[in-house]
């Protein structure tokens, strides 16, 4: 992510922009994500259990 200072622009402004265009390109997201490695099953398993916690939501508000 690159930011160019326009004429007359404060730092406060320039670091606005930058702090935005780095969240709207996802660069955060993407190096949280790498940062511990999971092996195919452990992303598997993470993906049932995020699912399962769903389905439990989603029968919760229908019974109430």
């Amino acid at each position: 992510m690159q930011v160019v200072a326009r004429p007359g622009e404060t730092f406060e402004t320039l670091l606005r922009r930058f702090k935005s265009g780095v969240e709207r390109e996802g660069i955060l997201g993407d190096y949280k994500r790498h940062q511990s490695f999971m092996s195919r099953g452990e992303k598997m398993r993470a993906k049932l259990k995020r699912a399962e916690r769903k389905r439990r939501t989603r029968m919760a508000r229908r019974s109430a």
